[in-house]
C-alpha cells in the first residue's frame, strides 16, 4: 500500500476527529457554560466572521509558498493550543475571543485538508472519496465515543479528548506527503476576471443558497437534540449516524460523479436536504432527529464532492488552493453566519421546530435556484445538465 495514501488517510481520520469536537459539541460545551441559543449564534456568527478573513489568507499563503503540507502543520498547531483555552474556559468574553481563534486557526485547515487531498489523489491515481472516507470515519467514532465519554465522567474531559485526538493528528500531518506545487505563476488579473464571470458568481450563490441551512444545522442540532429532551450521549450519536452515512456514500462518489453532472447532484442533494430539514421540525422526539442524520451522507456528501469537482474544472491550476478556500469562505463563513446569527435568533424566539421549518424552506429555495441554473446552462451549453 502507497505509505503517501496511508498517512494521508490516518491524518484525515485524526483531523477530522478533532473537528467533531469544535462543530459538534462546542454548542453543547457553550450550553454546559450557561451561554444562551442567541449567544451561541452571535459567537458563532463572529466566528464565521473571522474565516471569511482567514480562510483565504491561509489558502493564499498556501498558493505564494507552494506548500499545503507546512500551513497546515502551522494552523493545526495553534489550532491545539487554542482549543486547550477554549475548553476550559467559562466567561463569555474569553469564549468570544477563544471561539474567534479556532475559527482563525482550525476552520481554515479543513479546506487545505481538501485541497491536499483532492490533489494527493490526482497525483497518486486514486479517488477523492477513498481517502475523504477516513475522515468521516474519524468523524464518526469520534462522535460516538466523545459523547459517551462526556456522559459518564463529565464535559470537564472535553479539552483531553481535544488535546489527545489534536496530538495524534499533528503526528500524522508531519510524515504525510505535500501536494505538489503548479509549475505556473500566480495572476491576479486571472483570479479577478474568474471571480467576475457570471458563471462562477452563479455558482458560489448556489453554494451559499444550500450551505446557509447545512450550517445552521452544525451549530444547532446539538441544542435542538437537548431541548428535545436528549443527552450529550444522543447528541454523539446523532453526529455519529451522520457520519456513517458520510462513510458510504464518500466510498461511493466517485461513480456517481462520473454519471451524473454535477450540478444535478447539487439538485438532488438540495431536494433531500429540504426534505430532511422538514422532518426534523415535525420530530415528535430526539430519538427521531438522532436518527434522521442518517440523510447526511446522501445530503452532504453529493452536495460537497459536486461542488468540489465543479469548482477544479472552472479555476484556474495555480488558483486552486485558494479556489478552495473561497469555497470554504461560502460554506463555513458567510453561512455560517447567517445560520448561526438567525438561527439563534428563530431558535430564540419560536424554538427549534421553527428553525429547521426555516432551514427546509431554504434548502427547497436552493433546489428551485439550482433547477433554473440546470435549464439555463443546458440551453447554453455552460453550466448545467
Amino acid at each position: 500500500m502507497n505509505t503517501a495514501i496511508l498517512s494521508l488517510r490516518a491524518y484525515n481520520f485524526f483531523y477530522f476527529s478533532l473537528l467533531s469536537i469544535f462543530i459538534s459539541f462546542l454548542p453543547v460545551y457553550l450550553t454546559y457554560r450557561g451561554i444562551t441559543p442567541a449567544q451561541i449564534g452571535v459567537l458563532i456568527g463572529a466566528g464565521s466572521f473571522i474565516g471569511i478573513l482567514s480562510q483565504p489568507f491561509w489558502g493564499m499563503m498556501s498558493d505564494r509558498y507552494k506548500t499545503i503540507r507546512r500551513i497546515i502543520l502551522l494552523t493545526l498547531g495553534l489550532s491545539i493550543a487554542a482549543g486547550v483555552l477554549l475548553f476550559t474556559s467559562a466567561s463569555f468574553f474569553a469564549l468570544f475571543l477563544l471561539v474567534g481563534a479556532m475559527y482563525f486557526f482550525l476552520l481554515p485547515t479543513d479546506p487545505l485538508t481538501e485541497s491536499l487531498n483532492y490533489r494527493i489523489a490526482e497525483l497518486h491515481g486514486t479517488s477523492f472519496g477513498s481517502i475523504r472516507t477516513f475522515g468521516a470515519v474519524g468523524y464518526a467514532t469520534a462522535s460516538l465515543f466523545i459523547g459517551w465519554t462526556l456522559d459518564r465522567l463529565g464535559m470537564g474531559q472535553l479539552v483531553w479528548l481535544f488535546v489527545g485526538y489534536g496530538v495524534f493528528a499533528y503526528a500524522c500531518a508531519l510524515v504525510m506527503q505535500d501536494a505538489p506545487a503548479s509549475s505556473k505563476s500566480l495572476s491576479w488579473q486571472e483570479l479577478k476576471q474568474f471571480f467576475l464571470y457570471p458563471q462562477t458568481q452563479r455558482f458560489f450563490l448556489l453554494v451559499l443558497i444550500a450551505a446557509t441551512p447545512h450550517r445552521t444545522n452544525d451549530s444547532f442540532l446539538g441544542v435542538y437534540v437537548q431541548s428535545l429532551g436528549g443527552t450529550t450521549g444522543d447528541v454523539g450519536q446523532a453526529w455519529f449516524l451522520a457520519a456513517v452515512s458520510e462513510v458510504a456514500f464518500f466510498a461511493i462518489s466517485a461513480r456517481l460523479l462520473a454519471r451524473w453532472s454535477e450540478l444535478r447532484l447539487i439538485m438532488l442533494a438540495s431536494a433531500l436536504y429540504a426534505i430532511r430539514y422538514v422532518l426534523c421540525a415535525i420530530a415528535p422526539s430526539a430519538e427521531w432527529v438522532v436518527y434522521l442524520q442518517l440523510t447526511q451522507g446522501v445530503t452532504f456528501v453529493l452536495f460537497y464532492t459536486a461542488t468540489i469537482q465543479y469548482l477544479y474544472k472552472i479555476i484556474p491550476e495555480e488558483w486552486k488552493a485558494t479556489g478552495q478556500t473561497v469555497l470554504a469562505v461560502l460554506f463555513f463563513g458567510i453561512s455560517g453566519i447567517i445560520g448561526s446569527l438567525v438561527g439563534g435568533w428563530l431558535f430564540q424566539q419560536g424554538g427549534g421546530a421553527a428553525l429547521y421549518w426555516a432551514m427546509g424552506i431554504c434548502s427547497a429555495a436552493a433546489f428551485v435556484y439550482s433547477l433554473i441554473l440546470a435549464r439555463a446552462g443546458k440551453a447554453a451549453g455552460g453550466l448545467g445538465l
